[in-house]
């Protein structure tokens, strides 16, 4: 466990260096466009409780709460006030794309840092921390991850969690079928019409999800990989990335982003972990 917060500490300080000593009050790329049209457009998932939902028509969530405040921060770096925000649903498959193409400026989620998905996209320092778990039926005898073996496990496709259960398949020797889904609502049906044995997600998000029957299912005890959540954003666009940035340094060194942390987990008795705490601290850059 040390090991792994002591890598992910070193890949915070990296992510946490800025690209250019510059004032985010720089307006190129699309800060300029977000200042001159007063508007930002922010992609938002649907089915990502609790990070990014639609509940009532309203989008709420722990990381929209978060981009709120980036919003906030922003009407006062670019002087411009009120920014009107422009919501952008969007799915697994098209978060990134709706940022790429300009239909978004930036994608608010429950999105993990990866090498390969900043081909696409650059992403904020990080807001939060997870890691993929297993949710089983509550009939089923399995206990750890070593029962699932030769199991069919669903994923939805595209995902960090799909690799990261193809990689313990491999590592464990698990010999597990996996099964490709396109979205929440599928996993579960698989689940339940037995096309599927166990359900493998972000924790939180198993959580979250809408079973027909919460005590039918239970998560396993096992952590199969770790999941940092950022704020996506335009490849190559570093006045608006360090302008987010700025936003984010500002709300963890005002703690008002534990006020956030505890209307969304404090209910169910979390506090932030070694690794999150290790996010907040070093993401909290001096001016």
């Amino acid at each position: 466990m040390l090991r792994t917060a002591s890598a992910f500490i070193a890949l915070v300080v990296a992510a946490a260096v800025p690209a250019d000593s510059a004032s985010a009050q720089a307006t190129g790329g699309r800060l300029k466009t977000i200042a001159g049209s007063k508007t930002i457009k922010i992609a938002h998932r649907s089915d990502a409780m609790p990070f990014s939902y639609v509940e009532n028509k309203e989008v709420i969530g722990y990381t929209i709460d978060i981009c709120k405040a980036v919003v906030a921060s922003l009407e006062k770096q670019l002087k411009v006030q009120p920014l009107k925000v422009e919501w952008v649903p969007v799915t697994t498959q098209t978060r990134f794309d709706a940022v790429t193409s300009g239909k978004a400026d930036l994608e608010c989620g429950s999105s993990t840092v990866t090498l390969s998905r900043m081909k696409q996209v650059d992403f904020s320092n990080y807001v939060f921390v997870e890691s993929t778990g297993l949710v089983v039926k509550s009939t089923d005898g399995s206990a750890k991850l070593q029962d699932i073996s030769g199991k069919k496990v669903a994923v939805i496709a595209g995902t960090s969690n799909e690799k990261a259960m193809a990689a313990v398949n491999q590592k464990a020797q698990l010999n597990v079928t996996l099964v490709p889904v396109k979205d929440r609502d599928e996993a579960v049906m698989a689940l339940d019409s037995g096309k599927a044995d166990a359900f493998a997600s972000d924790k939180l998000l198993l959580v979250g999800t809408q079973f027909k029957d919460m005590q039918s299912v239970r998560m396993l005890p096992d952590d199969l990989s770790v999941e940092p959540y950022a704020i996506a954003l335009p490849r190559g666009d570093w006045e608006l990335r360090l302008a987010v940035n700025t936003a984010l340094a500002e709300l963890y060194r005002s703690g008002e982003v534990l006020k956030i942390f505890n209307q969304w987990f404090g209910r169910i008795g979390l506090r932030p972990g070694l690794l999150l705490g290790s996010a907040y601290t070093l993401g909290a850059l001096p001016e």
